[in-house]
């Protein structure tokens, strides 16, 4: 019996982080817990049990008599993103140059997959999932298991401001795929200093776009 509620909960979980919360139509409205139940499969606790998960993570709010808010992103939240991301991908980026484990054939895959998509000009969703399993590739081959999971946490909000880049402004696509490609030869070339830059650059790119008017 445990179980079978525990995996509704689960299943709320993931529903609501990877469909729901990625939607830029959502930032600013309330969600309505009795159509997710239907639209999930579950009955409402799980959806309930799942919406006070996202609270505590500060993705969802829960307003009295009015139910489950999604809250936009702030331009100063959007900015502490960013600079979380610099930190930790520039430090992975000096790590694994140092140990010789620069994930390059992972990244490269996720990139030339991206190139694809951008060229086709569709599937915002899959080409912002390539994004993170970049970004990701290079944090996880640090080898310190604590600091991928600490970035891997950031994956709803990286997903929600990377949809909205890609909404945003028209070409963003090839934009990142050429800013990845920079991070990428850099990396190749064995030089830290660019490599810093070249994320440094992609991150105050991306951060630019989401946070114009």
């Amino acid at each position: 019996m445990g179980s079978s509620k525990e995996s509704g909960r689960d299943r709320a979980l993931h529903y609501l982080r990877e469909t729901v919360l990625v939607d830029p139509e959502v930032q600013g409205t309330f969600l309505n817990e009795a159509e997710l139940a239907t639209r999930i499969g579950v009955s409402r606790t799980p959806v309930r049990e799942a919406l006070l998960l996202l609270v505590a993570d500060g993705l969802v709010e829960m307003l009295p008599s009015r139910g489950a808010y999604v809250p936009p992103m702030t331009g100063r939240q959007i900015r502490e993103l960013m600079e979380l991301r610099a930190v930790l991908e520039r430090h992975a980026a000096a790590v694994t140059l140092a140990a010789g484990t620069v994930p390059l054939a992972a990244m490269r895959e996720a990139l030339e997959e991206q190139r694809v998509l951008a060229e086709a000009g569709d599937d915002p969703t899959l080409f912002i999932e390539l994004d993170m399993r970049f970004h990701q590739a290079l944090v996880d081959a640090t080898g310190n298991a604590l600091l991928a999971q600490t970035y891997a946490g950031l994956r709803v909000r990286q997903r929600r401001v990377g949809v909205t880049a890609l909404f945003r402004t028209a070409d963003r696509q090839r934009s990142v795929c050429a800013e990845h490609g920079r991070i990428v030869d850099a990396l190749d070339a064995g030089d830290a200093a660019a490599a810093a830059a070249a994320i440094d650059e992609h991150l105050r790119l991306t951060e630019r776009v989401l946070l114009q008017a």
